[in-house]
């Protein structure tokens, strides 16, 4: 059976164990009564948490968010923080704005910042070599267009020639 938090009827999510002086002293609250209960000084339990052992001994002080948790992308307008508190970047742009901040996680993670994973066969190996591709793709367009068909196709087989890998 899932407890309920003690100052309402949502579920409790947190569940505390406090041990001062000997006595074991539990307590059962959701999100919103967690803060509450750990904001109070030692000493202030409610009537709801009256219970031996009080509330902690040291009050809960809110962090004050740093300049980076504040950082907002401009396009999706999600901080660095409320991605730590969900786990989700808003938009594909978050890895820029927040590259400096996710680059430790990512390393930390996956042991390297960037892909060493499988790739596309057909895919071209470099930024270059996928802009020259874009290009023969838009002349051999154009050529079509103009009925040229000799250019198109020369350009089709150089374009054969870039997507195939090559042998080493």
């Amino acid at each position: 059976m899932r407890e309920k938090c003690q100052r309402c009827s949502k579920p409790a999510t947190y569940h505390i164990t406090d041990i001062e002086r000997g006595k074991v002293s539990e307590y059962h609250f959701c999100d919103e009564h967690v803060r509450q209960h750990l904001a109070q000084p030692a000493g202030e339990a409610s009537s709801a948490e009256a219970e031996p052992g009080g509330a902690l001994k040291a009050p809960f002080k809110a962090k004050e968010p740093t300049r980076a948790e504040r950082q907002s992308c401009p396009y999706c307008q999600i901080t660095f923080l409320e991605f730590r508190n969900s786990g989700r970047l808003g938009c594909p742009h978050d890895y820029d704005v927040f590259r400096d901040e996710l680059l430790p996680l990512i390393e930390n993670i996956h042991d390297e910042t960037r892909h060493v994973g499988k790739v596309p066969r057909r895919a071209p190996q470099s930024s270059l070599r996928h802009s020259e591709l874009i290009e023969l793709r838009k002349r051999l367009k154009q050529a079509i267009e103009v009925e040229d068909y000799e250019t198109a196709a020369q350009l089709r087989d150089q374009i054969k020639s870039l997507e195939t890998p090559t042998e080493r």
